[in-house]
């Protein structure tokens, strides 16, 4: 049984998904707690699993594309007291564990941490960057990109609402604040700027102001978040090595 378990949804991650395992086995080097990875195989049509498989980590396969539910079925076959998210494009830094267990350890319910996005951003990207990363810190939210909780507070809490096919990670951060302490770590993780550079701005900021309109209902639909459940699009970066 572990004491730590780093649940990783993934879709058709087959080319990201590697450096992401890497980087949390790097990072949970030296701790005092027993690790494992679980990475939930939402539909893929690549080699997502067998990548998955060949670092070691454990693989659950589900085919609801739903990513509260994908979470929530990765928690569901953890066996750690410690739960912590990360998006199978992020690569996650030893100060954030760290500062994650620390925070566990000392009682948090759960948290989030800093983040920064990879690679080149385009203008409107780089100006959406700054503006969200001091805005989740302010209003005490974790991203989805790296949220952690202990066991305890993610049963009392009832999980991720699948009622929500986005923002469950703002959904999840209030809840745990209701339960018990929530913390920001300044520590930071780096995940993917893809969507960023794959989408103009035009379609960013516009689906943001669509749902900023619609209000929560829109995250109750999947057809209304084609940024996120549409076809993927290639990252303008990826030949360069950038994620």
């Amino acid at each position: 049984m572990a004491s730590v378990s780093f649940i990783i949804p993934a879709y058709n991650e087959e080319r990201l998904l590697g450096r992401t395992l890497s980087a949390i086995d790097a990072a949970a080097r030296g701790l005092a707690e027993s690790v494992e990875l679980i990475v939930v195989d939402d539909a893929s049509t690549d080699g997502t699993a067998a990548v998955a498989q060949a670092q070691g980590a454990q693989v659950v396969s589900v085919h609801c594309r739903h990513i509260a539910a994908t979470r929530n079925a990765g928690a569901k076959a953890a066996t750690g007291a410690m739960l912590v998210f990360v998006d199978a494009d992020t690569i996650v830094s030893q100060a954030a564990v760290r500062g994650a267990i620390a925070a566990m350890r000392a009682g948090a319910a759960g948290g989030g941490c800093a983040f920064h996005f990879d690679g080149r951003l385009p203008l409107y990207g780089r100006v959406l960057a700054a503006v969200a990363v001091p805005l989740y810190r302010w209003a005490g939210l974790a991203s989805g990109c790296f949220l952690f909780c202990t066991r305890d507070a993610f049963a009392a809490v009832g999980g991720f609402d699948e009622t929500l096919f986005g923002a469950e990670e703002a959904a999840m951060s209030r809840a745990l604040r209701r339960h018990g302490r929530f913390v920001i770590l300044r520590e930071a993780v780096t995940t993917s700027g893809r969507k960023l550079r794959a989408h103009s701005g035009r379609e960013v900021l516009g689906t943001l102001l669509r749902l900023a309109l619609r209000g929560p209902k829109a995250m109750r639909r999947r057809d209304s978040l084609d940024i996120w459940y549409g076809e993927r699009r290639a990252d303008p970066d990826a030949d360069e090595g950038t994620r």
